[in-house]
């Protein structure tokens, strides 16, 4: 049985429609570009602390109060959300005869400063505030607890007082004589959280 193949003019048309697309073509038609420079420039977080040290003090006893202003001052171009203080301590201990550890028995007391008062941040001991990271910008508290971050704007200070107690207890504290508690203090300040810019 043989193939009855008709060619009609759709057929003939339908045929150069598909070699076309098979062997491609030129076309002519309008062009033009433009191109543009774009910058992305980060921002920085520049945290001081100013003096480079809170407290150096010797001959220290129980009942001794140790009152000290520090001022951190954010000289980046970004604001700083939070400023976490990380406490670590060594003890010296003189006589080798430590049952209690030194800092339990200093209390540290940290306040920032408002247009009438200090307000307390943190107080607690030392001992304790080694195992925790507390905002010092968190000023504020909100119903239910908490704390409200209040941060550092760029190019701005904020002042702190800290207040160090060496607690007399009433009891026997003759083991910590002739000690030495060393403390290192790092304040780790965080960005702002990432906003959406849109600036024309």
């Amino acid at each position: 049985m043989g193939l009855n193949f008709k060619l009609t003019k759709k057929n003939l048309m339908t045929a150069a429609l598909g070699l076309s697309l098979i062997t491609g073509g030129t076309y002519a038609y309008f062009s033009d570009s433009f191109a543009t420079e774009n910058t992305f420039a980060a921002g920085t977080l520049d945290l001081a602390v100013n003096p480079d040290f809170v407290v150096n003090i010797d001959n220290i006893k129980p009942g001794d109060e140790i009152y000290r202003e520090f001022t951190l001052e954010n000289n980046g171009t970004l604001d700083i959300h939070k400023v976490l203080l990380q406490t670590d301590y060594s003890v010296v201990d003189a006589n080798g005869d430590n049952v209690e550890d030194f800092a339990d028995h200093i209390k540290v007391t940290i306040m920032y400063n408002t247009s009438s008062a200090t307000v307390p941040v943190v107080e607690t001991t030392l001992a304790e505030l080694s195992n925790t990271e507390p905002d010092l910008t968190a000023i504020d508290t909100f119903v239910g607890g908490g704390q409200i971050p209040d941060g550092i704007p760029a190019g701005e200070k904020e002042k702190m007082f800290v207040l160090f107690e060496f607690v007399d207890n009433g009891q026997d504290q003759n083991q910590f004589q002739g000690d030495q508690l060393r403390v290192n203090w790092t304040f780790n300040a965080e960005q702002t959280a990432g906003e959406y810019i849109d600036e024309q």
